[in-house]
């Protein structure tokens, strides 16, 4: 189905009206504010933008042998979003209609949208993030799949700030039960800095730590405004003299493949090889594998996985 053919099928596509967000209509013919017309074009712009940097492969759409456009079609976004595809036509042609925020919440999951790019969203389009604080992880259905088909070698999605994006079940239970945290508490900075059981499943916790906190800062090069990477440090710092003492000596280093060591109460102590693999444009999220160095590795991993799907 064509875009054109779409926008012939309804006046007012669901979720917008064509009257201002107060809800009182202009008189005919009266152009609209020119610091709304204004944002309007800066939201299609942002849309557009983002629709542009993200490949059919990223969210397990095919990609075909005669795609011209640039990223992801108008019409595919819609239909990630489950919204109307006249509706997200309108929005990237910055007409002047009123979206709700259900439709944005679903817009920024379509467009994996990370916590900053979400909350710029709403800004442009006047409107109030249901859920604020939430971080859009934008991990499509086809690469949670993956993680699964994965087990029983530890898999997990991270964004550049350590946060857990998805993982599957061995890795939910490599270090600690991450299905039992709140939301909040899955980053792996600040499960290596506060959480018991997670730091003691560390074999060599400090060099991990100061690694850590090192790709941290090293990433955080390019975040520095933002919130959500300041209230972490923040919290950090507050929680974890260990984390005060290493960040203060302002190290960095870029991110590299390594063995690690794991001990486990109950399976024992696994040497496994961490590998990263970007699931977009870098230095967005990645999927890190852990792949095990031995044959004992390996069997135990398959004992952790039977842990994982019958927990004691």
């Amino acid at each position: 189905m064509t875009v054109d053919a779409t926008l012939t099928q309804a006046a007012t596509p669901p979720g917008a009206t064509t009257t201002p967000p107060s809800g009182a209509a202009r008189p005919t013919g009266a152009a609209p504010p020119r610091d709304d017309a204004a944002r309007r074009a800066e939201l299609a712009a942002f849309l557009r933008s983002r629709r542009e940097r993200i490949t059919p492969e990223q969210v397990g759409l095919p990609r075909g042998a005669r795609r011209r456009t640039p990223g992801l079609r108008r019409e595919e976004v819609a239909h990630l979003g489950a919204v109307g595809v006249t509706w997200y036509t309108w929005l990237e042609q910055g007409r002047d209609i009123h979206v709700s925020p259900q439709v944005l919440d679903a817009v920024a999951r379509a467009l994996l949208l990370d916590r900053a790019e979400r909350s710029h969203l709403f800004a442009l389009a006047g409107a109030v993030d249901p859920v604020p604080g939430k971080e859009c992880t934008g991990v499509p259905r086809a690469l949670r799949q993956v993680l699964d088909q994965l087990a029983p070698f530890p898999a997990v999605i991270q964004n550049s700030r350590f946060d857990i994006l998805a993982y599957n079940s061995t890795y939910g239970q490599l270090m600690c039960d991450l299905d039992a945290l709140p939301e909040e508490d899955r980053n792996c900075m600040w499960l290596a800095f506060t959480h018991p059981q997670w730091r003691a499943s560390v074999v060599d916790l400090d060099a991990t730590m100061r690694v850590m906190a090192a790709k941290f800062r090293a990433s955080m090069a390019e975040h520095v405004a933002e919130p959500a990477w300041k209230a972490l440090v923040a919290r950090l710092t507050e929680a974890s003299p260990e984390f005060r003492e290493i960040w203060a000596q302002h190290e960095v280093v870029r991110p590299i493949s390594s063995v690690k060591l794991f001990r486990h109460p109950r399976v024992g102590v696994l040497e496994l090889t961490a590998t990263s693999l970007w699931t977009g444009p870098n230095p967005g999220p990645k999927l890190i594998s852990y792949t095990p160095v031995d044959e004992t590795s390996r069997e135990r991993l398959e004992q952790l996985e039977q842990l994982a799907l019958v927990p004691a």
